[in-house]
C-alpha cells in the first residue's frame, strides 16, 4: 500500500513537471527534444509505473488502484502552489468524493 501512495505523489509530481515543460513548447521539434521539465515529467511518471507495479503485486486490485486517484489531491495542491490556481468549493467538493470513495473501497474489503 505504501509503494502505491508513493507513486501517486510521484505522479502527481510528474504533473506540474509536464505542465512546465508544456509552457515552453514551441513549433520547433527541439523544444521538445531538449525540454529537461518534459523529461523529468515523463521519468517521474515512469517511476510512479514501477512503484504501482511493485506496490499491487501484494494486494487487492479493487483496494490498491483507487489510492491512485490520491494523485489528483496531491495535484490539486500543487497547482495551487506552482501555478497559482484557484481551488473552488467545487474542487475541494470533488476532493471530498475521491477520499470518501477510497474510504468506502477499502472497508468494502474487510
Amino acid at each position: 500500500m505504501v509503494l502505491v501512495l508513493v507513486g501517486s505523489v510521484i505522479g502527481s509530481v510528474g504533473a506540474i513537471f509536464l505542465k512546465s515543460g508544456a509552457h515552453q513548447v514551441n513549433r520547433h521539434w527541439t523544444s521538445i527534444a531538449f525540454n529537461w521539465r518534459l523529461a523529468l515529467g515523463v521519468g517521474t511518471y515512469l517511476a510512479s509505473s514501477v512503484l504501482f507495479v511493485k506496490g499491487m503485486s501484494n494486494g487487492e486490485l479493487s483496494v490498491l488502484f483507487p489510492l491512485v486517484s490520491l494523485s489528483y489531491v496531491c495535484t490539486l495542491v500543487w497547482s495551487r502552489l506552482f501555478f497559482h490556481e484557484a481551488i473552488t468549493k467545487v474542487k475541494l467538493t470533488g476532493v471530498g468524493l475521491i477520499l470518501a470513495g477510497i474510504i468506502f473501497l477499502s472497508l468494502g474489503s474487510r
